[in-house]
């Protein structure tokens, strides 16, 4: 079969998809064959600027060769037992883990949506074991227009329509209020109440940038009432925002955090939940539990990942460079632009509704050799690898400020 594909054309290989894959998704019509740092190649050998990075899971850029040559060490010795016996790495990722976080436990998953579910079980059983709620009474306060993953459970608390229609009965549980409110939780909060689940920056949604001073007061409100706050920084996390963790910007440490994507370096699905005995500690043989998840080929990826966020300055560069793009975007005068928000190399280009949708836009822009993707309609997401230097993000800006004067 290998063979039967060499040098077909992008048509040939989109309408493969298009005939045997389920049309779960819309992709921009590009056929990617290769990747290195920030730049991917078409199976036409044309090159582009990668302004997407996997939706953050590549923020050392495409194939980093420290993180691969660890893969590839590792796959040619072990790559799963399954947890029914031990392997002699996920103990140093626990380890490694805790000497970045220091949170006392550490519980790896494979998806971001399945972290999630292990942090919503987590939260429950902290519930009912420690905090006292009546059995099947606990509830958890989430966010509008958050996203958090697309199982069941996960969906039953999105606020985005297309997410849940025809995928009903949703699992009870969660109590929905406005994002970037502090009031709105705390008057939300009953004792039923055993945990807040929020992301720090809502990046599906359009990356919506939280009001200064809002996850502090959601961490101060949380404390009052003894409930846990959970940290959804599967997206923003790990050097995103140009800190390690979005909450550091507010010094904020919640009681569960929950990554992933960039924990692999895009080379391994990995997750993680991170938290301490009083909550993690509760977990006992056979509560939870994942075939793949904690296996010693993603336990290597995952710490030569970190190892090259923190050794080669990635997290310095998104803030250092995050905010020169930030204001070389704030420059572009375009007709359509309604505002430039973001944090590090986390950027929303907002457009005015009448501008005809965000896809369009990238779709030009791919012509020109970036690669972006469009979210909620209107909002142009701006999220390189970072590893992207000063000249490439000024030649982005260049294609962005020519096709954002597109009529």
């Amino acid at each position: 079969m290998a063979d039967t594909l060499m040098n077909k054309t992008s048509d040939y290989y989109i309408e493969l998809e298009e005939r045997f894959g389920a049309h779960n998704y819309h992709p921009l019509d590009v056929v990617i064959e290769r990747g290195e740092g920030v730049w991917l190649t078409d199976v036409e050998g044309r090159r582009y600027l990668d302004c997407l990075s996997a939706y953050s899971a590549v923020n050392q850029g495409h194939c980093h060769p420290r993180i691969r040559q660890a893969l590839v060490n590792q796959a040619s010795r072990l790559s799963l037992v399954s947890r029914a016996f031990r392997n002699d790495q996920l103990g140093r990722l626990y380890a490694r883990l805790h000497e970045l976080t220091g949170y006392d436990r550490v519980l790896p998953m494979n998806s971001g949506a399945e972290a999630v579910e292990t942090a919503v079980k987590a939260a429950r059983k902290w519930g009912y074991q420690v905090k006292g709620i009546a059995p099947d009474r606990a509830e958890i306060i989430v966010c509008r227009d958050n996203f958090h993953g697309r199982t069941t459970t996960v969906i039953s608390f999105s606020t985005e329509e297309a997410y849940r229609r025809d995928f009903g009965p949703f699992t009870p549980g969660f109590k929905i209020i406005p994002y970037g409110k502090a009031d709105a939780l705390e008057a939300a909060i009953t004792p039923e109440t055993a945990a807040v689940l929020l992301e720090p920056i809502q990046g599906e949604a359009g990356v919506i940038v939280p009001p200064d001073g809002y996850l502090r007061s959601v961490r101060d409100i949380c404390t009052r009432h003894n409930v846990l706050m959970m940290a959804d920084e599967i997206q923003t996390g790990l050097g995103r925002t140009g800190r390690l963790f979005a909450c550091d910007h507010e010094e904020v440490r919640p009681d569960v955090m929950i990554i992933g994507k960039a924990l692999s370096g895009g080379f391994y699905p990995i997750s993680a939940v991170l938290s301490d005995d009083a909550v993690l500690g509760l977990f006992r043989p056979g509560d939870h539990g994942s075939t793949f998840g904690g296996n010693p080929l993603a336990a290597v990826v995952a710490c030569e990942a970190l190892d090259v966020l923190i050794e080669e300055g990635m997290i310095e560069n998104a803030a250092r460079l995050g905010e020169y793009f930030q204001e070389r975007l704030a420059e572009i005068n375009s007709p359509h632009i309604r505002e430039v928000r973001g944090k590090g190399l986390l950027i929303g280009v907002v457009l005015k509704h009448d501008a005809g949708g965000a896809r369009r836009f990238c779709e030009a822009l791919r012509d020109r050799g970036i690669l972006c993707k469009e979210t909620r309609k209107h909002v142009i997401r701006l999220a390189p690898p970072l590893v992207i230097t000063r000249e490439e993000i000024d030649w982005v800006v260049t294609q962005l400020a020519e096709v954002l004067q597109m009529p």
